[in-house]
């Protein structure tokens, strides 16, 4: 009897081992797709939940609330797809360190909004490749731009289609022709010729006791560096010697010098005392109340935001006049780096619904999805009129597109005003007259650990060099502890590789 028992239970053990895994495997079980591009089957009736992390995109901004709201509605509406999106939220402070703790911490939603940190969870494994995706896509493929399909060749785990654009710097108008050093600025911006600028703005103070310092930036020198680096001939990641050689250019002579002209600024009081701690929006802020009278944003749509709000607050008068980039041994705002996105959304690897997460992606990029994304809500941001579509003021100076941004809008509208504004518009016009491609390249994984710590050296010393704690003759006591720290290893391997 025990024996038979025994036997009984073993096959009962067996038959439910056998059901739960043939369940494991079946449509609507949760499971991912094995076949990228497939919509995952969801026979309930419950909506397929997405996590998604986004910057600036949480359950505290009623915008984001109603935007994902209204995507919800329109996916089932247009796609048949039903999706419920939770927004996770972040503490305050760098997003992209918070995001690393979140991810790091186990904690992986099914979309990601990456700004720097994500190739050490792509080498993880955590990051779906999206090119099969792509390929199979309705819209997408139709949307991305070459110098996205670019970088997506070489690191396929981060899409972000937008415009090429770099930061640009601005400047109140109002502002601006009240100096008289803006006339030769325009004509010939010279490292020279914007000291001069800076200099008199904070002197003359067109703003009655303001601005206290002419220029500000978020936390380190790399927005100034969109207006100086060139000019200094910083103009790729790489430079070439004499000799034929390459060497970092952060460790060069050349950076040597602008960093000394950034030190002159920082003691004369040009440059914000407290660039090291601003934030994102205490920059902005300290640019809206005056305290500040130039700062960089991305190209388009951000500086159409920043004159929005800065007109908004301080009259038509003080709409934004787009500066151009400082000239010297070159002019531009920077190399464009085409090896990866460095921002961009993602999909997590662990996703039980990758498929879906995809479908929204490719909604976005329909005519349907553009309209939400490019335009806001109607009656609110637009509305239509006689068969067109009208942006109102509000589109202008607080919409912005959460995801795909092509040169070439399909409306299923026509739209009868223009995406930009003139701030908007001038920037990206600038931004594509002055395009260059950088000659930088992916970091070997053998290296990353040491890139980090070198690129932390960097930055002390750079604060250090600015503020006057050390003096520049250590300069080359900085080159030596980099070129210690890694430094030589990768500049051999640059020289391998640099074609």
């Amino acid at each position: 009897m025990k024996k038979v028992s025994l036997v009984l239970i073993i096959a009962m053990l067996v038959t439910v081992i056998a059901a739960c895994s043939s369940n494991s495997n079946s449509p609507g079980s949760n499971q991912p797709s094995n076949e990228p591009g497939t919509a995952s089957p969801n026979p309930s009736a419950d909506p397929v939940t997405l996590k998604i992390v986004y910057k600036d995109e949480g359950t505290a901004n009623p915008v984001s609330v109603k935007f994902f709201e209204t995507l919800e509605k329109a996916l089932k509406e247009d796609e048949g797809l039903d999706v419920k999106f939770e927004l996770v939220d972040l503490a305050q402070g760098s997003y992209a360190e918070n995001l690393n703790l979140l991810l790091l911490g186990g904690t992986i939603p099914d979309v990601i909004y990456f700004q720097g940190g994500d190739q050490q969870i792509s080498e993880q494994g955590l990051l779906e490749d999206l090119t099969p995706y792509i390929e199979k896509s309705k819209y997408v493929k139709d949307i991305i731009e070459p110098h996205n399909a670019t970088r997506m060749a070489s690191y396929p785990y981060l899409m972000w289609i937008k415009p090429l654009a770099s930061k640009t710097p601005v400047v109140r108008e109002d502002w601006l022709n009240a100096m008289d050093s803006s006339k030769a600025l325009l004509e010939n911006p010279t490292v020279d010729n914007y000291y001069a600028f800076f200099k008199e703005l904070v002197e003359k103070k067109p703003g009655g006791d303001k601005p206290g310092y002419a220029l500000t930036a978020a936390g380190d020198i790399a927005e100034i560096n969109f207006i100086f680096n060139s000019a200094f001939g910083l103009d790729t990641t790489w430079l070439k010697k004499e000799d034929g050689t390459y060497e970092y250019s952060k460790v060069s002579q050349n950076e040597k010098e602008k960093l000394a002209f950034y030190n002159k600024l920082y003691n004369e009081g040009l440059l914000d005392p407290q660039f090291i701690t601003k934030q994102w929006d205490t920059k902005e802020d300290a640019f809206y109340k005056g305290d500040a009278a130039v700062i960089t944003g991305t190209a388009g749509k951000i500086i159409d935001l920043y004159d929005g709000r800065m007109t908004e607050l301080n009259g038509d008068g003080a709409k934004l006049v787009v500066l151009p980039p400082a000239k010297g041994e070159a002019q531009g705002f920077g190399a464009t780096d085409v090896t990866k996105e460095s921002r961009g959304l993602a999909i997590s690897s662990q996703s039980k619904h990758k498929d879906v997460a995809f479908q929204v992606f490719d909604y976005l990029a329909s005519p349907k999805g553009q309209m939400l994304d490019r335009l806001g809500f109607e009656n609110e941001h637009y509305t239509v009129v006689d068969g067109q579509i009208e942006l109102n003021d509000k589109y202008y100076s607080e919409w912005y597109a959460r995801f795909w941004e092509p040169l070439e809008m399909k409306s299923e509208t026509p739209l009868k005003t223009p995406l930009l504004g003139e701030p908007g518009s001038s920037s990206l016009q600038a931004a594509s007259d002055f395009y260059t491609e950088d000659n930088n390249f992916i970091i070997p994984e053998q290296f990353i650990a040491n890139w980090d710590a070198m690129n932390n050296l960097y930055k002390e010393y750079a604060t250090d060099f600015i503020t006057g704690k050390k003096n520049l003759s250590e300069f080359d006591k900085f080159v030596e502890a980099w070129n210690a720290a890694g430094g030589t290893d990768i500049t051999k391997y640059a020289n391998e590789n640099i074609k």
